[in-house]
């Protein structure tokens, strides 16, 4: 190790307490994107942050929430994106947080709150690589572009229509996504593609009022209209009957294949079924191509019902209204417009014209070319963070809009404070600290070695 990145390690080690101060007061701001909660607040606290770095960064209003958008110079003439989302999920159930969820407590060696690793955690994290980077070397190795948006829980939305009017102003030749982190045997692991979505919600309206179940044999029930419907969407074989809906579904290429085989899915496979209290995962998958190849396959999830009386004791009624909340999980070769437009034609081949259908997001698939340059700085620079032999996933099965960049031919990595046990998007998220340290760490050698390609 050079002297340089002994000193960018010595920085980070002995500057933790202030990124921790200013992670709190980021996760203070109960940014929650869904019920549209602080985000103003957290917009202008975001670009305060990374103005003190350098950045000359300005809050960039849109049709939904604000962007903030950044730009420093840097020694290379290749500019790196750093994209983030200020937003969080709601915190409920608020009963089984151990302390308040927008109150950060440090305790057994990690920071507990909504957003401390998702994605406020990682956002501090680059904060902290930059400050070491610009003290060890009085500036930044390669130019930056900072891009924080607030809608990345709800689908990103208007994100698509920000970046392609502000185009010109991101031009880069890399990106570092939001989120990474390291496996159940503290590897590094890189996704190198993400899922695409489509999250709806359909309604049903059958009658004017609730009625007197004592006439369910005269007043249609909305209820059971709607369990009609969705039953037509999947098969207990899990295979999803919209017609056309594998239209394009190629699975993965010959080098996504070799990515998938090379893995070792057992550790996976166990830790799932501990923390879901199963006996096996669904249809009995195990083994690298069935586990590991899971993102390839679309989904079909329902979220949420929601129809009639839901309080305590009985109430008997029918219910004139219903509606369900669903997400499709898309892969390469889908469009979450043209899935709309076959769902609504199915819905109405099956007789259930009077469904409604509302789109809540929709975001295409996105991957990164595994033998980019980029990647392999990502994966080799790990080693030195992580001392093991990283791991690689060409398809993961979460989303998050990287179509925006890789289908500019950007390649996104994505070095991070994640573990398998972050509990993000439920109570008692948490971010260890030495997975912040280590994280900070990665990202400055990222930098540092992007800045030499």
């Amino acid at each position: 190790m050079d002297d340089r990145l002994q000193a960018v390690d010595a920085y980070i080690e002995s500057h933790l307490p202030g990124w921790m101060e200013e992670l709190t007061r980021l996760c203070a701001v109960p940014s929650v994107s869904a019920r549209h909660e602080g985000i103003p607040e957290c917009a202008a606290l975001c670009a305060e942050l990374i103005g003190r770095r350098g950045f000359d960064v300005r809050v960039h209003q849109t049709g939904g929430h604000p962007v903030v958008l950044g730009h420093a110079p840097g020694r290379s003439e290749r500019t790196m994106l750093l994209y983030n989302h200020y937003d969080v999920q709601p915190p409920e159930p608020l009963e089984l947080w151990e302390s308040p969820p927008f109150e950060a407590q440090i305790r057994d060696g990690a920071i507990y709150a909504r957003g401390s690793k998702d994605d406020k955690g990682e956002l501090v994290a680059r904060l902290a690589a930059l400050d070491a980077l610009r003290t060890v070397d009085d500036g930044y190795p390669c130019g930056l572009t900072w891009l924080v948006e607030g809608e990345e829980e709800v689908s990103s939305v208007h994100l698509p229509d920000f970046v392609e009017r502000h185009r010109d102003q991101l031009r880069v030749q890399g990106a570092i996504w939001e989120e990474g982190g390291v496996d159940a045997d503290g590897a590094f692991s890189l996704a190198l593609g993400v899922r695409g979505l489509l999250y709806i919600e359909l309604h049903v309206e059958a009658s004017a009022r609730d009625g007197h179940s004592g006439m369910a044999n005269l007043i249609p029930n909305a209820a059971w209209r709607l369990v009609w419907a969705l039953s037509t969407l999947k098969g207990p074989d899990e295979r999803i009957r919209i017609p056309g809906f594998y239209d394009g579904v190629t699975g993965p290429t010959p080098r996504q294949r070799e990515l998938i085989g090379g893995q070792d899915t057992s550790e996976d496979e166990e830790a799932l079924r501990r923390a879901f209290g199963l006996t096996r995962l669904l249809g009995g998958r195990t083994g690298a191509e069935a586990v590991g190849g899971a993102a390839f396959d679309p989904t079909c999830n329902i979220a949420g019902i929601g129809s009639g009386y839901q309080g305590e004791g009985s109430k008997t009624v029918i219910p004139a209204r219903a509606s369900a909340k669903l997400d499709f999980r898309l892969v390469p070769g889908q469009d979450p417009r043209d899935i709309t437009q076959k769902l609504r034609a199915h819905l109405d081949a099956e007789g259930f014209e009077d469904v409604r259908i509302e789109v809540l997001g929709g975001e295409r698939a996105g991957v990164v070319d595994p033998d980019d340059p980029l990647v392999a700085a990502t994966l080799e620079t790990s080693k030195e963070v992580y001392g093991k032999t990283p791991r690689t996933s060409p398809l993961i099965g979460g989303t998050t809009p990287i179509f925006l960049f890789t289908e500019e031919g950007v390649p996104v990595v994505s070095p991070g404070v994640g573990y398998g046990g972050n509990q993000a998007h439920s109570p008692n998220e948490h971010m260890r600290l030495e997975d912040f340290r280590r994280a900070a760490r990665h990202i400055a050698r990222v930098l540092l070695r992007f800045g030499e390609l």
